[in-house]
């Protein structure tokens, strides 16, 4: 897997890349890193308004029980604060190269975050959305991420073919999986069928990630500013906010392997292999 390690250029300047060595890569992970795209001062900013914005969630009306807030795991609209970091995507040519990696409809844009609380529990390991419906994932570092605060963790190749739960426990594809690591300004481009997973933030501060999707099916927008006039939202993450959602995360969270013999047995008499619920 290549990474880039040049400086954010004031202008576009595409040739910074080695596309045919970061095509082959993508092609043969499933993903690749960017080193340095966006400034970190501006990485900075974002990470500090976000936290900002969570303290003052939390204490507000909008917040709610269960949705991610038990296992730590919150799916956030950051709204105009990620607006500059997107900006320096395109004139980074992030964005061009990720279409060129694998093409995608310009008016399908998503911008989100996974905000990654303090005590978080491991999430398991799942694809975003389905297999036959891949997007492109463009995932911000705003924070320096390392093994104590939650770095994603992913299996290379596994995006090569659809996996029956039962397939992928069976197989123990996770056996490869690999930690990454990013700085502040670094860029994960993923595909959506790579498989992976959140991972615990033993810290004392939330890890924040960006993540602009691209050619996310029921997305119709090239502006994803537009949403709430790009103010903030807190959003639920995998489980819902009603008694037997909370119930579940409770059970996800303090006995992992029940969750898992779930999955394993509806694996069995279903096609499901992606999303956990």
């Amino acid at each position: 897997m290549l990474d880039s390690t040049s400086s954010v250029p004031a202008s576009p300047a595409h040739s910074r890349f080695d596309f045919n060595a970061l095509k082959r890569d993508f092609a043969e992970d499933g993903y690749i890193v960017l080193r340095g795209v966006v400034s970190r001062p501006e990485a900075k900013s974002v990470a500090e308004h976000l936290s900002a914005e969570f303290e003052q969630w939390r204490k507000g009306a909008e917040s709610f029980q269960g949705g991610g807030q038990l296992s730590g795991h919150l799916n956030c609209y950051p709204g105009l604060i990620a607006k500059s970091v997107v900006q320096q995507l395109e004139r980074a040519g992030v964005v061009e190269l990720s279409n060129k990696l694998f093409p995608t409809n310009p008016r399908a844009q998503r911008i989100g975050c996974n905000f990654n609380m303090p005590g978080s529990a491991p999430q398991h390991y799942h694809m975003d959305g389905i297999f036959l419906q891949s997007f492109m994932v463009v995932n911000v570092a705003v924070v320096d991420t390392d093994l104590n605060n939650g770095a994603i963790d992913v299996i290379p190749k596994t995006h090569k073919r659809f996996y029956k739960y039962w397939e992928f426990a069976t197989g123990r594809v996770y056996k490869d999986s690999k930690r990454l690591p990013l700085s502040a300004g670094d860029v994960l481009i993923r595909t959506s069928t790579l498989w992976h997973r959140g991972m615990p933030n033993y810290s004392s501060a939330p890890r924040p990630m960006l993540a602009l999707t691209l050619g996310e099916r029921g997305v119709d927008t090239d502006d994803p500013f537009a949403y709430r006039d790009g103010k903030v939202e807190f959003q639920t993450n995998w489980f819902s906010t009603s008694r037997l959602g909370r119930l579940r995360e409770r059970t996800v969270v303090a006995a992992p392997v029940i969750y898992s013999a779930y999955r394993f047995a509806r694996s069995l008499v279903g096609n499901k292999g992606y999303a956990s619920f």
